[in-house]
């Protein structure tokens, strides 16, 4: 009987595909370097009947850096790194033994699925493809569910020797040393998710620095009506940057003790419901509302995903395939006392479809793919799945829909307004709350025409701000 070695990026993964594989019933092993477990049972690859051995590695099995002369940044010129400097690969934790533990399982073994560090260690002692075309292929998946590494192991393609060598590259510059005081490092690294945030980062940290107040001036004016309660209005002309032109906007309008009603609109609005979530988005969450840092959110993440919890948590796209599985997604939902009712109501009224988004061909946006209680994943495994949920919910719910109504007034000639909202449907904001329209007291009802008395015109003294910090 054939042997196939399968290997995944780490334990815990190859532990969660041999349980799916073999429906339960492997039989589990410590390799010889005691770190990856080994896992085997019987199946069916191909049209014939092997024995499949589901291993891992523990990340990246060789490392890649120049030779030691190159190694001293403070005296290379980094043009020779581009034409002259040799590379050469070492194993990345020597104490793992992770090739010589991969060669020991791959021994006779006739197919592979991983890629190319794992192939270089263990070609040599497969056996020899004969008459067969190919005996190494690579299994692509999204999320740990039974049915997604089934469509995996029915689809399996080639290793993509191109992705390989995209990730050996490397770009490193010294020219931003000293520029952004202390760094820890003399050397900055780039690679091509860090350079565009790196940009981002970079950009906001100089606006903020060379950012220097102004000194505005704005008209507030109160009005009532009646016994009801003072509306205080915003100056239609926004804002002054001198004083003395203020005070004569102030004078204009102290003539008048009456503010006139010129106009009363109402207009339906509606807040977009969130596009599908990729990572940027979770950590920026993760950081500004979880108060969670984004190493400590990606290991949650991983965890959550090799626990078969949620879809892959690194992704660049925004935008779901055609094909995904939206609703049978929704549906591992529906029990949750958390959402339930939510769930529930979309399921029966119909799903509304997602906001476009990026493609960015990677992999799908972060999604829960089944229930899960705070008492199976922890504080903040639970808080991470709760609002990777409520997300997702949300990108596939109804806009929130509002009325907005705008008062126009006019005070001895100055133009002043006053705006409030009421809720017409809560939409996506009955699963994130937190973006709800907030209750606001109530406008009074008027007319064009209506006569409310002035309380009070005054200049109020206020000061730009720098742009926020990125989060």
């Amino acid at each position: 009987m054939r042997t196939v070695l399968m290997v995944a990026e780490k334990p815990s993964l190859a532990q969660s595909i041999a349980k799916i594989l073999s429906k339960g019933s492997c039989s589990s092993r410590k390799g010889l370097n005691g770190a990856c477990s080994v896992h085997e049972y019987s199946g069916s690859f191909q049209g014939q009947s092997v024995r499949f051995k589901m291993t891992s590695v523990c990340g990246h099995v060789m490392s890649l850096d120049f030779i030691g002369k190159y190694n001293n940044w403070d005296k290379v010129d980094p043009g020779e790194l581009f034409s002259k400097a040799p590379t050469e690969k070492k194993e990345a934790n020597p104490k793992l033994s992770m090739v010589k533990f991969l060669q020991v399982e791959a021994r006779g073994c006739d197919g592979e699925n991983i890629c190319f560090e794992v192939l270089d260690a263990v070609q040599p002692v497969m056996s020899k493809p004969g008459g067969r075309e190919q005996t190494v292929f690579r299994a692509k998946f999204s999320s740990i569910t039974d049915t997604d590494i089934w469509n995996a192991m029915n689809r399996l393609g080639e290793p993509n020797h191109n992705e390989a060598l995209s990730v050996d590259a490397r770009f490193q510059t010294k020219y931003f040393q000293g520029k952004y005081g202390n760094l820890d490092s003399s050397l900055i690294s780039f690679g091509p998710c860090q350079t565009p945030t790196l940009g981002f980062c970079v950009e906001r940290h100089d606006k903020i620095q060379s950012f220097k107040p102004e000194t505005f001036w704005i008209l507030q004016a109160k009005v009532f009506k009646g016994k009801e309660s003072a509306l205080t209005l915003d100056w239609n002309r926004v804002r002054v940057f001198d004083r003395d032109v203020g005070q004569m906007f102030v004078n204009v309008a102290k003539t008048s003790r009456d503010a006139k009603v010129e106009s009363v609109s109402k207009k339906e609005k509606s807040k977009q419901r969130p596009q599908a979530l990729n990572t940027v988005e979770m950590l920026r969450v993760a950081s500004s509302a979880l108060g969670m840092g984004p190493q400590h959110t990606m290991q949650i993440a991983e965890r959550l995903y090799t626990q078969g919890y949620i879809s892959y948590p690194r992704t660049e796209t925004t935008q779901y395939p055609e094909n995904f599985d939206l609703k049978g997604a929704l549906k591992q939902q529906a029990n949750n006392p958390m959402w339930a009712d939510e769930v529930k109501e979309l399921l029966s009224s119909g799903l509304n479809r997602p906001r476009k988004g990026n493609d960015a061909g990677d992999h799908p946006p972060i999604t829960p793919m089944r229930s899960a209680t705070e008492a199976e994943l922890g504080s903040d495994g639970w808080r991470l799945f709760d609002y990777i949920t409520r997300h997702f919910i949300s990108t596939v719910s109804q806009d929130c829909k509002f009325l907005q109504t705008t008062i126009e007034f006019n005070i001895g000639g100055e133009d002043f307004s006053c705006s409030g909202k009421t809720l017409i449907s809560p939409g996506y904001t009955s699963v994130m709350p937190w973006q709800g329209i907030p209750l606001e007291e109530a406008l009074p009802v008027c007319e064009r025409g209506d006569v409310f008395t002035v309380d009070e015109v005054k200049l109020v003294e206020r000061q730009t701000n720098p742009p926020e910090v990125l989060r």
